[in-house]
Order: C-alpha cells, then structure tokens, then sequence
C-alpha cells in the first residue's frame, strides 16, 4: 500500500484569507482583546501558531489556553465558511489529481495539515473536496504541535484501519512549503513538492524534495512522483 498524505494550504485550496484571518478572531475570543501582532503560519501547525500568536502578545502560560484557542479558532473559521468560499479556491487540478491516484492499486490518501481537524473538514467542504480523502486516518495540528510528528500519528492510523504494516517509504507527502518537505525527510517518508503556494520549485528542490511539480494539473505527473519507485526515497 502507498499512503498519501496531502498539504491542504497552498496544496489543495486557498482560503481566500480566512483561514488566516480566524486567528485574530480566535485570540480575541479567547482574551478579550485583538493581538497586537501575529506570527508566520505558512507550514506550521495551528497549535504552533496559536502558542507563538499567545506569546508573542504577552500571554503567560499559552500552553493552558491551548484546548480553548483550538476550539475558538474551530468557530471563528466556520464562521467565515461562506466569505472562504467566495474569496477562496480550490487549486487547479486537485480534483483530476486525487482521481488518477484513487484508480491506482494501492493508494490510500488522506491528510497531514497543520489545521485542527474540524478546520481541515471545513476547508475541504467549502470547495466541495470534502468526501474524496479519508479524513479519519489524517493527522492534524490538533494532534501535535511539531509537523514532522504528524507522519508517525498518519501512518499509525493508517496501519490500525488497514490493518498492515507500511514502510516509512511507503509514505508520500505532498506540500507546498519546505516545512512538508521536512517533516517527510524526517520521517524517511518520500516528498513530493508543489510550487503552488509561496515558495517556488527551486526552494522546494533544495529542501530536499523527492520529486517537484509546477502544480497538479497533469494527473499523470502527479501519479509518477507519488508512485515511484521506493528506492528513490532512500
């Protein structure tokens, strides 16, 4: 079996800004106040961005208002579901990628993003993509705060519903970011890297990318980088 895991920011959609955006709101819900100031996101998990938002604010303690920050940040996000659709996408090609992988022998995809799980879910519905990936098996930012630990909680999961044994090669993960490309290295798990968000192929290559794609509108492409062969992720 090859287990796919799929990036959802940059990789499968943009949010158009709200997914961004339900951090202030979150912080705000769960402080009282606006932040004075936010924190890089691109390739962290929500949980690692909430810490940091927390404290570079002045907050004491961040990690003890983390369960309330996730459920706030779970609110603000679905309160923006609508403004996400109308502002947002789903990126070119996902759905005709997600297809030629599902008619592979083998494949199972499925998430490791660095949103909440119920955040992932909204995403995903907003841009009707919800229902083609196995969303019980993903891990999540609500999971782990570090990304690189995601890997370990997918291919567990993977493993308890299958009931197999995966190879870490077995694994592949597409993301946009460096950070996707990391976290799969980590793991001795294959990265395939899509420079359809904010960093381009060359920075992909030289995070140590398996494979780089332009963007996901070959699905024949997209098949060969996931499917091949394992000793290229040694």
């Amino acid at each position: 079996m090859r287990l796919v895991l799929w990036d959802i920011d940059g990789t499968l959609l943009d949010s158009g800004g709200a997914g961004p955006a339900a951090f202030p709101d979150a912080f705000e819900r769960v402080v009282g106040r606006q932040p004075r100031e936010l924190a890089p996101m691109s390739g962290r998990t929500d949980w690692d961005i909430a810490l940091d938002i927390l404290e570079r604010n002045g907050i004491e303690d961040a990690e003890s208002l983390w369960p309330a920050f996730a459920e706030a940040l779970a609110e603000a996000l679905a309160a923006r579901e609508g403004e996400m659709t109308a502002d947002g996408r789903a990126l070119p090609g996902v759905r005709e990628a997600i297809a030629a992988l599902e008619e592979a022998d083998g494949v199972v995809q499925t998430l490791l993003t660095g949103n909440i799980k119920p955040n992932a879910a909204t995403k995903l519905r907003a841009f009707g993509l919800d229902g083609l990936l196995d969303l019980e098996i993903g891990a999540y930012g609500s999971d782990d705060r570090q990304r690189p630990a995601l890997v370990a909680v997918a291919r567990e999961r993977a493993q308890a519903r299958h009931g197999i044994e995966l190879a870490t090669e077995d694994v592949v993960l597409i993301g946009d970011t460096p950070r996707d490309v990391e976290a799969g290295r980590a793991n001795g798990a294959r990265a395939v890297g899509v420079a359809t968000g904010n960093f381009t192929a060359d920075e992909l290559d030289e995070a140590g990318a398996d494979a780089v794609l332009a963007g996901l509108l070959d699905p024949r492409a997209v098949v060969a980088a996931v499917l091949a062969p394992s000793e290229a992720c040694q």
